[in-house]
Order: C-alpha cells, then sequence, then structure tokens
C-alpha cells in the first residue's frame, strides 16, 4: 500500500510501480485504486484520464530515474555533459522499457508526453551549451533533434534486442557517430574545424542572441536572428 498523505502522490507512485512491474497491461484503474487506496472517480477527476494517468507516471519514473543518477551534476566539459545526457537517455529506456515507450512507442501528432518534453528540453539545454563555447557545426535546434531521434533509435534497437545478444558497444559508437558529425572536436572532425570555422561562430553567436546586451533595436535583432538562422541551416 503506498502511504503518501497526498491522493495525487499515491497514484502516481502506485501507476508507476505497477508500470514499471507489470507493463502498460498492467496498469488498470482497478489495480491503482487498490495499490493507492483511493477509488476510482479520484483518479479520474486528478488526471481525467488513463492517457493522464500515465504520463504523469512516465514523468514521475523519469524524474525518479535522473535524480537517482544525480544528472543535474555538470562535469564542466560542455561535450562530455552532452555524452552524459545522451547515456542517461539510453540508461533510462533500456532498464525501464515500459516508461519509454509510453514516451516514445505511441507517438500522436499534436500530442507529446509530459516527460518526453522534458528529456528534450534537457538535451536542447546540453546542445545548447555546447554552442555558446563555439564548437556546434549546425544550428541547436536541428542538433537537438538529430541527437534525441538518434538515441531513441538506439534505445529501441537495445529494448528490442535480448539481453545476451546486445551489443554493448553500440549506443557509444552511435553516439560518437553523430558527435562527429556535429561537434566540432569531436574525433572526425577536427580535419574541417579551420573550415567550418565561420559557421560555428554563427551558431555560438545565435545561441547567446536573446542574453547579448547591445544598442540593437528589436527589429535588429530580430533580423540577425533570421540571418544567423539561415546559415546555420546551409550546413551540408
Amino acid at each position: 500500500m503506498i502511504t503518501e498523505t497526498s491522493p495525487r502522490d499515491r497514484i502516481v507512485r502506485a501507476a508507476a510501480a505497477l508500470l514499471a512491474e507489470g507493463g502498460r497491461a498492467a496498469v488498470s484503474t482497478r489495480a491503482v485504486g487498490r495499490a493507492a487506496g483511493v477509488q476510482a472517480p479520484t483518479i479520474y477527476r486528478q488526471f481525467g484520464d488513463m492517457r493522464g494517468l500515465l504520463d504523469a507516471a512516465a514523468s514521475y519514473g523519469f524524474a525518479a530515474y535522473l535524480h537517482a543518477q544525480a544528472a543535474g551534476d555538470l562535469a564542466g566539459d560542455p561535450v562530455d555533459d552532452l555524452r552524459r545526457g545522451w547515456d542517461l537517455h539510453v540508461g533510462f529506456g533500456v532498464t525501464n522499457p515500459a516508461f519509454h515507450a509510453l514516451m516514445y512507442a505511441d507517438p500522436r501528432p499534436g500530442e507529446t508526453p509530459t516527460a518526453t518534453r522534458v528529456a528534450a528540453d534537457i538535451l536542447r539545454q546540453l546542445v545548447q551549451r555546447v554552442a555558446e563555447t563555439g564548437r556546434l557545426r549546425t544550428g541547436v535546434d536541428e542538433a537537438t533533434e538529430m541527437l534525441h531521434a538518434t538515441a531513441c533509435g538506439v534505445t529501441l534497437s537495445l529494448i528490442r534486442t535480448p539481453p545476451p545478444q546486445r551489443d554493448p558497444a553500440l549506443s557509444t559508437r552511435t553516439r560518437e557517430a553523430v558527435l562527429a558529425a556535429l561537434v566540432s572536436d569531436s574525433a572526425a572532425a577536427r580535419a574541417t574545424s579551420r573550415a567550418d570555422r565561420p559557421l560555428r561562430h554563427a551558431v555560438a553567436l545565435r545561441a547567446a542572441l536573446d542574453t547579448l546586451t547591445t544598442d540593437l533595436t528589436t527589429a535588429e535583432r530580430t533580423l540577425l536572428a533570421e540571418w544567423l538562422d539561415r546559415m546555420t541551416r546551409s550546413t551540408p
């Protein structure tokens, strides 16, 4: 029996525990109500429907995993922090396949689970830090999308593969291949670092534009942002 004082907390924790133990099929209104010590109407008042409850449960599971992994501690080097962010994403999915499935396996246009948005926001912040150092070779949004999509693909591939048959180096190899295309000081990118230096400076300026204190008018700042965006989108 869940013993949290708040009914909402008890319901979310109960749903998350059932999800972790038995997958999506184990999370029924009756099972959650029994574990949380509440009636079905309380669940629906709090979450609207089962999809709302599952969204909350996935968010809780993701937050708990990040907390357990001390994800807020940054190593200092933005690229190394980005590597760690990738590893946390893949590690969460492989360790918690039912939660990962809720976040990514049932996409609906216009609907994004809360945990999915949080994961994407965390990744974007890590990419932003790389861009601000002048080491990103494309725009922040494009790099974030590439990393997020690739990490999700690797995670799903590992989940689908029986543990004894999994390639333990698949995630690392894929991560470094993507970083080689996106980050200037990756080993595979050093040969072209001089040629793409102006572009990297443009990316860095665009990343920091909103925080710059200048005499630019709003219109000038908007125009500069448009120019910089066009430059970064021109990456081969």
